[in-house]
């Protein structure tokens, strides 16, 4: 070990939060809070923690056997002459990214060079810090410095060891929906929801959502994840997507396309044809076959027929459908009455059967 330490961060005695929670019968849940204070090496028998009677703590963090704790605090202590100091708390996608290339008690440092992955991020230069103004999830990897003394210290350059530095996604690509249906029926309304949720530490986070369609900007960037149609039209159909941008643009995300085709009107099917299909010609001698009866007169108007169909054009598929089901409940039910008669049959040929024998036996 060398004869220099440097540690990432000045240690008090440790304090740790707990609130103990407390059940009556019938009444609601108390709690009770305590601070308690560590003190003494942590090694030795003189070492412990007693309660305080100040309480002054955040956020909890999580809860085990009826106490409640705060997020724990990574503490990393190095000796060596030279380290690199990295963020304590994570790092999201759109954080500004700090590397401090630390000298022991802060002697001046000359030619500071910093590495991500064992390549140098730029020249040799005099600035102990380097930093990335907007993180990206790309920039995750293991960074280290390298630096040679101006005053006491070390005369050869020195090299701090590698620090993990992860850059985690701030919120996944969106996804884009559309309800009831992306096939909706003309005139009817249609909802497009933009979906996507950001992490737990980020929560108080806002998000700003906005609507494509056909590469075109249908509505910009507003608090809402939804777009409303209230009354669908062809002109709606089309391919369309959400972008998802925090509040200052530095992160934002699209979703993958989703096709929305507007149906027309339910419109009948033609009349079917009446004509005969060609007859052969009669044998000589024959009489001739009854004419065939000319086909009814069509409707007096386009209007009156797609108000009021006649007979013979098809009929709704959805009564179809609606038929069918019933049909099924129908057999459905015959079969269940099949079952039933054919039980009550056999409880009858045992009632007969018993009577028999109560007959016998009183003879």
């Amino acid at each position: 070990m060398k004869p220099g330490g440097v540690a990432r961060a000045r240690v008090s005695p440790p304090v740790f939060w707990a609130a103990r929670v407390l059940l009556a019968a019938g009444c609601q849940a108390a709690a009770s809070f305590e601070a308690l204070q560590c003190e003494g090496p942590v090694s030795t028998a003189g070492s412990g923690c007693h309660p305080e009677d100040d309480l002054q703590g955040s956020g909890v963090g999580f809860q085990a056997k009826g106490y409640m704790f705060s997020q724990p605090f990574h503490l990393i202590v190095s000796y060596d002459w030279l380290i690199l100091q990295s963020p304590a708390t994570p790092l999201f996608e759109g954080d500004p990214l700090v590397l401090r290339c630390q000298a022991w008690q802060d002697w001046p440092l000359t030619e500071v060079t910093f590495y991500r992955g064992g390549s140098a991020l730029g020249p040799p230069q005099p600035n102990k810090e380097f930093s990335i103004a907007v993180a990206r999830e790309e920039d995750s990897g293991n960074y280290h410095c390298s630096a040679i003394f101006q005053g006491p210290g070390p005369g050869s350059p020195e090299t701090a060891s590698s620090v993990a530095v992860t850059i985690h996604e701030l919120f996944p690509a969106p996804v884009l929906r559309a309800f009831p249906s992306a096939e909706p029926q003309e005139g009817g309304a249609m909802t497009l929801s933009c979906r996507t949720k950001l992490p737990l530490q980020r929560s108080a986070a806002r998000l700003l959502f906005s609507f494509y369609k056909d590469g075109r900007a249908v509505r910009g960037r507003g608090p809402s994840p939804e777009l409303q149609v209230p009354a669908a039209s062809e002109a709606h159909s089309g391919s369309y997507w959400c972008e998802a941008a925090t509040e200052d643009g530095q992160v934002w995300k699209n979703s993958p396309k989703l096709e929305v085709r507007v149906k027309g009107p339910s419109r009948a099917g033609a009349p079917p044809t009446l004509n005969p299909s060609p007859r052969k010609s009669a044998a000589p001698g024959t009489p001739d076959p009854e004419p065939p009866r000319p086909p009814p007169p069509p409707p007096s108007s386009s209007s009156e027929s797609a108000d009021h169909p006649s007979p013979l054009q098809a009929p709704d598929p959805h009564l179809y459908h609606q038929m069918s089901l019933l049909l099924k409940q129908m057999q459905d039910v015959q079969v269940l009455l099949g079952h039933l008669v054919m039980e009550l049959r056999d409880l009858s040929g045992y009632l007969k059967l018993e009577s028999r024998k109560g007959h016998a036996k009183r003879a």
